[in-house]
């Protein structure tokens, strides 16, 4: 059998969440958690216009996340660690006839980090699985959902410090991370990014996620993050992957074309330079929903997306909670497809 992982843009059946319960993703305070409960809300009360939406909720918050929530999103109760599913959950793919599969990833804390916690987490992918009632195919591959992007006809991006890190798949070739993806999602092609933005490289991120750098809005179509400029450290970074682009063609050889998605201009925070992008942003049935961080680069950004993705609506959440937490709107949801009978 033959699985092949569709592009974010097919149509969809529904959007997952899981719903932020402790630690530093809930934050310290009770200020914290209202902020951090209200974000995720918000991007799934956004996607719940367009489709149907379920959350993951840990039974400690069973009575909490009701209260955020639209009504009509599905809850469904499962101790859970952390409330990124799109690195924690399955990807959804399809098989000859259409039918939907979904690959069961090794997860262990984007490389077995010190700050991680992945009891609970390491086996949601199959649980979300049987919950969507779809056959698994289960994987040897430390990867995770933020760690690919993929165009739908063979294509996938990933980085040299996701995919090969130590913490991951010690030992593997790229030969050998290449054919397990054939295997489980169908791609024939992969573009190698050497690594990705300087925060989420740094102790508190995952070492290099590709769906904060570039993502494939149509074939032979890259959005690029674009920091312009010089002074943050990601200025070198972006013009490193650029290069790399612009020698890089996709599955059927076309080279590609690059938009620059043009990163905010606030540049740090308390902790540092910031890795605040654009490019993480979630598709859904006719909507983008899309990071805004109270920014002039905002509405460049949203014109830009609203390009790109041509007859859908650009809605924006405030994403700078979900950003000091560690990620954006693409890695707090996972898209499951249609199962499209041929």
């Amino acid at each position: 059998m033959t699985w092949t992982m569709p592009h974010e843009g097919d149509p969809q059946e529904r959007l997952w969440l899981a719903w932020p319960t402790t630690g530093y993703t809930l934050g310290d305070t009770a200020a914290d958690a209202e902020t951090a409960r209200q974000t995720w809300a918000a991007v799934a009360n956004a996607a719940a216009r367009f489709e149907a939406v379920s959350v993951v909720v840990h039974p400690r918050d069973i009575d909490i996340a009701p209260r955020y929530l639209d009504p009509a999103i599905e809850i469904r109760e499962r101790e859970i660690d952390d409330a990124w599913i799109r690195d924690s959950g399955p990807s959804f793919v399809r098989d000859e006839s259409g039918a939907l599969g979904a690959v069961t990833w090794v997860f262990n804390g984007w490389g077995q980090q010190e700050w991680a916690t992945w009891t609970h987490d390491s086996t949601l992918a199959p649980a979300l699985a049987g919950w969507a009632g779809v056959p698994r195919i289960d994987s040897t591959l430390v990867n995770e959902g933020g760690g690919i992007h993929v165009d739908g006809l063979g294509t996938v991006l990933l980085t040299e410090t996701v995919q090969r890190d130590l913490g991951r798949n010690p030992g593997l070739s790229r030969a050998d991370i290449e054919a397990e993806l054939a295997r489980t999602i169908g791609t024939t092609h992969a573009v190698w990014l050497p690594r990705g933005l300087t925060r989420d490289s740094d102790t508190f991120g995952t070492r290099g996620h590709v769906d904060i750098v570039a993502t494939i809005p149509t074939p032979g179509r890259l959005l690029l993050h674009d920091q312009r400029d010089a002074s943050h450290p990601d200025h070198r970074v972006t013009a490193e992957l650029r290069a790399v682009l612009a020698e890089s063609v996709d599955a059927r050889g076309v080279p590609f074309e690059i938009v620059d998605l043009p990163a905010p201009s606030v540049l740090t925070d308390d902790e540092g330079f910031v890795d605040y992008s654009y490019v993480n942003h979630v598709l859904v049935n006719g909507a983008v929903i899309a990071c805004a961080f109270d920014d002039p680069h905002d509405a460049d950004a949203a014109a830009i997306l609203r390009e790109a993705y041509p007859g859908r609506e650009v809605v924006t959440v405030d994403a700078r909670p979900l950003f000091e937490r560690g990620g954006g709107i693409h890695c707090i949801t996972q898209q499951q497809p249609l199962s499209v009978p041929r």
